[in-house]
């Protein structure tokens, strides 16, 4: 009984001793929301750089958010799901037959195919449109944003998302300087796709 109290009384300083998580250091440029992490054992910083309004709100799950990624050196719109789990199912399906259409400024519209980096959805512009986007982008006055596919919340009558552009090159030099060309860790491998939601929702339920 003894040793029993006294380990509970151990426990509070035992969660204290624990390595807090690494906190992101943030820091706006108009309308856009940097944030970067540097893992004290590689060295390697990693950065989000996000519109800070969205293309879907957070409701029941994780909402989309329009982000610019590295992708072999060249910044590149994207649309995102970050941390999908067993509640945001339906997101997952966004990866099987989902997509986002972008248009930037006054441009032709571009689709986006989406897919699954780790527990990630992300949707980012074919191969054949990345230079497009890539030039397209640090100048555009805003960016229309509209989700197809199962897993979204809007249809062919649905009004697309506006998302007002400003300050885009100030933002991508500064995440250029906080994680230079070619330091980005390569998007995870495909780690969480419908098959394994089902399955570990199928062994909750046993």
């Amino acid at each position: 009984m003894i040793r029993l109290a006294t380990a509970l009384l151990l426990l509070p300083l035992a969660a204290l001793a624990q390595p807090a998580p690494a906190q992101p250091v943030s820091e706006a440029i108009g309308p856009w929301q940097l944030a970067c992490v540097t893992d004290r054992m590689t060295d390697r910083t990693a950065c989000t750089l996000r519109h800070r309004d969205w293309v879907e709100r957070p409701t029941v799950g994780v909402g989309l958010a329009f982000e610019i990624l590295d992708r072999g050196g060249r910044m590149l719109p994207a649309v995102t799901a970050r941390d999908l789990s067993l509640d945001s199912v339906s997101r997952g399906l966004l990866a099987v037959a989902g997509s986002a259409q972008l248009r930037l400024g006054t441009n032709a519209m571009m689709e986006m195919p989406c897919g699954l980096e780790g527990r990630s959805l992300v949707c980012v512009p074919r191969s054949a449109d990345a230079a497009r986007a890539a030039q397209e982008l640090p100048v555009a006055d805003r960016a229309l944003v509209r989700m197809a596919g199962l897993g979204s919340n809007t249809n062919a009558a649905t009004a697309p998302a506006e998302l007002r552009l400003s300050d885009t090159a100030a933002a991508i030099e500064r995440l250029r300087s906080r994680q230079p060309a070619g330091s980005a860790a390569a998007p995870a491998e495909p780690g969480l796709d419908l098959g394994g939601m089902l399955g570990r929702l199928q062994q909750l339920i046993r």
